[in-house]
């Protein structure tokens, strides 16, 4: 018999008041936990410096603004911000400028956001340009952090001369409508993925993706300066199967799905509470991607394509079974952590990942032979 359901269910679409990777630092929290995220957002570093190659550069006295969107709470978005503004201050003196423009670094996410933890991250302003650029004890741009969703406006028209996005337009504005009705032939019963479900439910959930990445370009396109870009990247998939959602679905389709089905089986929830849970995370094809681009019309694709950014996972001793359940149950943890809890509360969550990391350790040779990344990499200019 289940308990009853005296916890809270998040409303889908509150999910822009609750929606963050895990705070803090402790052992299950994002920022440590997001070295992979590390790993590739680095081996993607050519194709950024190629995308700041385009980027139009204006007089030094006019000041040049980056934003990172979705930026959570770690290092990495520190780094990224850093290798963007020392590689553009070198355009600037390849040119025979004696100085650069002032620079300003906005990072923004959703308001539940733990910016404290970023901030207090943030070396402190100051130096020389020159001590700036030889070490990292000083940062060389004025910051900021911008709450809201990038999925409508968030600053100024014509204000921002280069946007970032990483590891996030695959997170939805919410779980579409028709998967949580069980009235709708897109209903996601016994499911908390689309991993594998109909192909009605992925198709829900592929319109709302492009619905939102529509409203990002729009918002984008009104706040870039002239002669602007922007590079993005999200999660993505090979397969052209709608309801194949490659690494994202190895990582929430598996141990993840099992273990609220562990829950539903040991009376803990009712199927009705698990059904009611959705990870709102679409990682489109090449093509999903495409076209909405070229029906917003507003940016110039320079470069499109699919990037294998490989394992979501960090271990020290791959042969040791029990640190690699760990480590997939904390990095499903930090990333879905918040919404488990909202929805079952700490205790039911501590069981719930507790179930994750023990299914992941009996099988932890194929997690770490088949759980890969691909990743959607898009460098777009300003068409206009």
């Amino acid at each position: 018999m289940a308990p009853a359901e005296d916890n809270v269910v998040v409303p889908h679409k509150k999910l822009e008041k609750l929606l963050s990777m895990k705070g803090g630092k402790g052992e299950a929290s994002y920022v440590n936990n997001s070295q992979a995220q590390a790993q590739h957002a680095r081996s993607m570093l050519h194709l950024l410096k190629d995308t700041l190659d385009v980027v139009q550069l204006n007089s030094p006295e006019t000041p040049f603004a980056v934003a990172d969107l979705g930026c959570s709470c770690g290092s990495n978005t520190l780094f990224i911000v850093d290798v963007i503004i020392k590689h553009m201050i070198k355009r600037y003196e390849a040119l025979g400028y004696d100085e650069p423009p002032e620079f300003s670094a906005f990072f923004s996410d959703l308001p539940s956001n733990d910016f404290n933890t970023l901030f207090q991250l943030l070396p402190p302003y100051g130096g020389s340009m020159e001590e700036c650029l030889a070490s990292d004890s000083h940062r060389s741009y004025f910051a900021a952090g911008v709450p809201g969703s990038f999925y409508r406006r968030l600053f100024p028209a014509r204000s921002v001369d280069f946007f970032y996005s990483a590891f996030s337009l695959h997170w939805l504005s919410q779980v579409p409508d028709a998967v949580v009705d069980n009235r709708s032939a897109a209903y996601n019963k016994g499911r908390i993925f689309i991993h594998g479900a109909n192909e009605i439910t992925a198709d829900a959930y592929r319109k709302q993706f492009q619905t939102d990445l529509a409203g990002f370009l729009r918002s984008r396109s009104l706040e870039m300066k002239r002669g602007g870009s922007m590079f993005l990247a999200c999660l993505g998939k090979t397969s052209l199967d709608p309801t194949d959602q490659g690494g994202a679905g190895l990582l929430f389709g598996a141990d993840f799905q099992d273990a609220w089905d562990d829950l539903v089986r040991e009376g803990l929830i009712t199927s009705e509470k698990r059904d009611k849970f959705n990870i709102p995370v679409y990682a489109p094809s090449l093509q999903d991607f495409k076209e909405v681009v070229e029906a917003d019309g507003s940016f110039v694709i320079n470069k499109l394509e699919v990037f294998k950014g490989g394992s979501p996972l960090v271990v020290n001793h791959p042969d040791d079974a029990a640190e690699v359940g760990r480590a997939l149950a904390n990095s499903c943890r930090s990333i879905s952590g918040v919404l488990v809890d909202a929805h079952l509360g700490d205790h039911l969550s501590e069981e719930l990942f507790s179930r994750v990391q023990r299914r992941a350790t009996s099988h932890a040779k194929d997690i770490l032979e088949h759980l890969q990344f691909f990743h959607i990499i898009a460098s777009l200019s300003l068409a206009i």
